[in-house]
């Protein structure tokens, strides 16, 4: 399996690692259940009273219908004026398969432990054996070309496995795409709108038509719709959104994740669809911010994921936990622009991102059970509660730049939608540093 390059990007803050795509382009190193599922009939999940909805198979059975999705929020209300807005926080996923190392369940399990739902970006390719690579016709690349590996039949199978728990506990499912080509003529960064529909059909395809491609008869079916599942997706290393976008609009799509370099403020749309970027967070002891991400992490503290000094885990691991709870303190002190975070279910440096990953969701869980309007949600669920807000009240929150405070607290700021228009900054400490 190829490990993704990381040339020149060393040192580099966030702004220059942006630039170059370093954006997660990790590769993964290294059951069962009922065929039936709750379907929630409310948005609270599985309440008493829940109708239960025998499957219905779709297609070659792959994938089925089973009801609305289960242990869901409840319906997203408008923010009323002058009412303080909850602070989101939505952690993600590139690739989101199950290699035998036990992260895709662990972070469920933790997931469950503190009432959170998060992301997983599924990379079709993990549901296509090896034996079947030639399926897969990659834009400017030979067929069943891939940057990142295939995984073994029992990987996949783990997979599978994961993902239907995934969307049974809530989370949701979007697409990593398939062969995260993030360099020379083939690089996602070239493709046309018309190669990004092929590459999206297919994905969808591998999810959808599993059972044929493997011949296994012995799993049960994933238990969602995925052409009404899938709503958004995060390309390989950030590339190419400006030409996926008009061909995500015309698949209904809602919001993309694949912007570099954003900012820690209030989102808006992009040609028709919310755009969620991997955020610029303060990075302990640089000058400099990190995107908010394990991979950018990794990359400006060691040149060689394999071969790092392990004395150095034990700070480096410190480094990134705190970065992620810094970035999430200067927004929930601050403007409340949504907290995005992104990860990949990798080892690097001896595990340390993943442990730095769940050191900061324990930490947000803990001011959320001191009684705040804290809320650890998936992307989706997030622009749910972003398409029933009033515009004016949008308006009046992107108007907050990064680590800035309502002048005169919530109630005054967003009493009305006139006035008001400025912001107090926040303390020095956490004004933005790129």
């Amino acid at each position: 399996m190829r490990n993704f390059s990381r040339r020149g990007v060393i040192g580099l803050g966030a702004g220059a690692a942006a630039a170059l795509g370093l954006a997660g382009c990790g590769t993964l190193t290294s059951s069962d259940g009922s065929d039936q599922a709750e379907g929630s009939s409310g948005g609270t999940g599985n309440q008493p009273g829940a109708q239960t909805h025998r499957t219905r198979p779709i297609g070659d059975g792959s994938t089925s219908y089973t009801g609305k999705q289960p242990n869901q929020p409840g319906k997203p209300e408008p923010l009323e004026p002058g009412q303080e807005p909850p602070q989101f926080v939505v952690f993600s996923w590139d690739g989101a398969g199950e290699v035998g190392n036990g992260l895709f369940p662990r972070f469920l399990e933790l997931a469950k432990e503190h009432e959170a739902h998060m992301t997983f970006f599924l990379s079709g390719l993990y549901l296509l054996p090896e034996s079947k690579k030639r399926l897969y016709e990659p834009p400017n690349n030979p067929r069943g070309a891939s940057d990142i590996g295939y995984l073994t039949d029992e990987h996949i199978k783990a997979t599978l496995k994961n993902v239907r728990q995934a969307w049974l506990d809530g989370h949701e499912i979007g697409t990593h795409f398939n062969g995260h080509f993030c360099a020379g003529n083939g690089t996602v960064g070239n493709w046309t709108p018309q190669q990004w529909r092929s590459e999206i059909d297919q994905a969808k395809a591998f999810v959808k038509e599993w059972r044929t491609n493997s011949g296994w008869t012995d799993l049960p079916s994933l238990p969602f719709d995925y052409d009404k599942e899938l709503v958004g997706g995060r390309t390989p290393c950030l590339l190419g959104q400006d030409n996926l976008l008009p061909t995500a609009r015309e698949l209904g799509w809602r919001y993309d994740a694949s912007s570099p370099g954003g900012r820690q403020v209030w989102p808006q749309k992009k040609q028709g669809l919310w755009d969620l970027p991997l955020q610029q967070i303060p990075f302990p002891g640089r000058s400099f911010e990190v995107l908010s991400m394990d991979y950018n992490m990794l990359a400006n503290q060691s040149i060689n994921s394999t071969k790092a000094p392990s004395h150095n885990y034990p700070g480096w691991r410190q480094q990134s936990a705190q970065a992620y709870i810094q970035g999430f303190k200067r927004a929930y002190e601050t403007n409340r622009a949504p907290f995005f975070v992104g990860n990949h279910f990798e080892q690097w440096n001896g595990g340390i991102y993943m442990d730095a990953v769940e050191e900061a969701l324990k930490h947000i869980a803990r001011e959320k059970e001191k009684g705040a309007d804290i809320r650890l949600v998936s992307f989706r669920q997030f622009v749910d509660w972003m398409d029933v807000q009033k515009p004016d009240i949008l308006d009046k929150l992107r108007t907050l730049e990064v680590g800035q405070q309502p002048v005169g607290g919530w109630k005054t700021f967003l009493q009305g939608s006139q006035g008001g228009q400025g912001g107090q900054s926040a303390s020095a400490g956490t004004q933005n540093a790129a």
